[in-house]
C-alpha cells in the first residue's frame, strides 16, 4: 500500500451444523419436506360456520319467522356442528379439503333443521361466508389473530344457545380444544395455517355490498387493505431506523415517511375461553346496530370463483371421499316428513331475484347435494354417486378404485 502498511488479511468464519441421528428428509416435490398445515381445516370450518349462523339469523328475523322455530333451527345446526363424533374427525390431522368437499359438507349442515334453502340461496349463502372470513384473514394484524377471530364467531356462537345448557357445554369443549391445538403454536405455524387460508381463497373476488358501501372492497372483488391504524401488537410504528456499532451502541437515527397514519400497537386480545377479544373482525356485521346488507353486487355467473371448476383428476380422490364420508356422519339431515313444518328462507330480497339467480346459475356449480338422508333408496344412491363423480378420474380408474362408491355408500348407510 502506498502509506507502507500492510492490509490485514481478512478473517474467514466457518460453520459447521451437526445433527444427530438421520438427516431430516426434504421432499423433492415438496419443498417444506415434512411441514403441513394439517391444522387448518378446524379454523376455516369454525370461521365459515359462524358466518353462516349470522347470516341465517338475520335472515330469519328479516322473513319474521316465528321466534320457536327460527330458535329451532340455530340448535339444531349449533347442535350438529358441534357435534362431539362430528368434532372428532374435524381436528383429527389433515390436509385442507377442496373446494367442493367443504362447501358439500357446509350444504349439508345448513339443512341440519327443519329449515330448507333452494340452490340459488344456498349459492348466496356459501359466498357470503367465504368473502367474509377471506377478508378477516386478510386483515389479521397478525397470523396468530386468526385465532382471535375464531374466538370471536365462538362468542357469537356462544351467545346464540346461552340458554340451551345441553348445547352449551359442547361449544365449551370446542373452546377447550381449539386452545389446546392452537395456543402453542409457534408464530411460524400461525403464518402456514394463514398463507393456506389465502391460496384457498385467492381465486374468490365476488363483490359484496356491504364490502363496496364501506369501501374496504373494490368493483373488481379485491380487498382494500389499509394503510393506517395500529400497527400489531409487539411492533413499532413504521418510520424509524436505527444503526449500531459492531458494539451494540446507537450510533445514528435515520427517518422516513411509511406513506401510511399508523398508531402504536393497542393490547393483545385473550385468548382464553372468556376476556375481551380487541379485535373486531369475526364479530357479527349483521347485527341490529347495523342495517343489514346481504345483497350482492352483480351475480353469482359473474364472479371469478364460478367461471371455471378444475375437472382435472385428482390423485386424492378416494382418500378425501372417505374423510369427507366420515366427516358428514355426524351430520343428521331432517327428514322431510319430519313432525315438524318445514319452511323456506330466502336469501334475496324477493322470491323473483332467487328464481332469476337459479335460472342464470352456472352448470359448474351443480355439484351440490342440499338434502342427503343416510337410507338405502334409489334417491340417496344416485346424490352419493353424483358427490363421488366430482373427484372421480373417469378416464383412469383403477381395479382397486372401482368399488369406490359401494364403499362410501356402505359408509354413509351404516350411519
Amino acid at each position: 500500500m502506498s502509506n507502507g502498511k500492510k492490509r490485514k488479511a481478512p478473517v474467514l468464519l466457518s460453520f459447521k451444523l451437526c445433527f444427530k441421528g438421520p438427516m431430516p428428509h426434504v421432499s423433492k416435490s415438496r419443498p417444506w419436506g415434512r411441514i403441513r398445515p394439517t391444522g387448518t381445516l378446524p379454523l376455516l370450518f369454525i370461521n365459515l360456520g359462524g358466518e353462516m349462523l349470522y347470516i341465517l339469523d338475520q335472515r330469519l328475523r328479516a322473513q319474521n319467522i316465528p321466534a320457536d322455530k327460527a330458535k329451532k333451527v340455530m340448535n339444531d345446526i349449533i347442535t350438529t356442528m358441534f357435534n362431539k363424533k362430528f368434532l372428532e374427525e374435524l381436528f383429527k390431522p389433515q390436509e385442507l379439503y377442496s373446494k367442493k368437499a367443504l362447501r358439500t359438507v357446509f350444504d349439508r349442515l345448513a339443512h341440519a333443521s327443519i329449515m330448507r334453502l333452494n340452490q340459488a340461496s344456498m349459492d348466496k349463502l356459501y359466498d357470503l361466508m367465504t368473502m367474509a372470513f377471506k377478508y378477516q384473514v386478510l386483515l389479521c394484524p397478525r397470523p396468530k389473530d386468526i385465532l382471535l377471530v375464531s374466538f370471536n364467531h365462538m362468542d357469537a356462537i356462544k351467545d346464540f344457545v346461552k340458554d340451551t345448557p345441553s348445547i352449551l357445554s359442547q361449544v365449551d369443549e370446542t373452546y377447550q380444544q381449539l386452545i389446546e391445538m392452537y395456543t402453542t403454536l409457534s408464530n411460524g405455524e400461525f403464518q402456514l395455517i394463514r398463507q393456506t387460508l389465502l391460496i384457498f381463497f385467492q381465486d374468490m373476488h365476488i363483490r359484496v355490498s356491504i364490502f363496496l358501501k364501506d369501501k374496504v372492497q373494490n368493483s373488481n372483488g379485491r380487498f382494500v387493505l389499509p394503510t393506517s391504524g395500529p400497527v400489531p401488537h409487539g411492533t413499532q410504528v413504521p418510520g424509524l431506523i436505527r444503526i449500531f456499532s459492531c458494539t451494540g451502541e446507537e450510533q445514528t437515527r435515520l427517518q422516513f415517511n411509511n406513506g401510511g397514519n399508523y398508531t402504536s400497537a393497542i393490547r393483545e386480545g385473550s385468548f382464553e375461553i372468556f376476556g375481551d377479544r380487541v379485535t373486531k373482525l369475526g364479530t357479527n356485521m349483521y347485527s341490529v346496530s347495523r342495517p343489514v346488507e346481504t345483497h350482492m353486487s352483480g351475480t353469482s355467473k359473474n364472479s371469478a370463483q364460478h367461471t371455471k371448476v378444475n375437472t382435472a383428476p385428482n390423485p386424492l380422490a378416494k382418500e378425501e371421499l372417505n374423510m369427507l364420508a366420515r366427516l358428514m356422519g355426524g351430520l343428521e339431515v331432517q327428514k322431510a316428513g319430519s313432525s315438524d313444518s318445514g319452511f323456506r328462507v330466502n336469501l334475496f330480497a324477493t322470491d323473483e331475484e332467487e328464481e332469476e339467480a337459479l335460472i342464470t346459475r352456472p352448470d359448474e356449480l351443480s355439484y351440490g347435494v342440499i338434502n342427503i338422508q343416510a337410507t338405502k333408496d334409489q334417491q340417496v344412491s344416485a346424490e352419493l354417486t353424483k358427490i363421488m363423480g366430482e373427484f372421480t378420474d373417469s378416464g383412469h380408474q383403477s381395479p382397486s378404485s372401482s368399488n369406490k362408491g359401494d364403499d362410501l355408500l356402505a359408509m354413509m348407510d351404516d350411519l
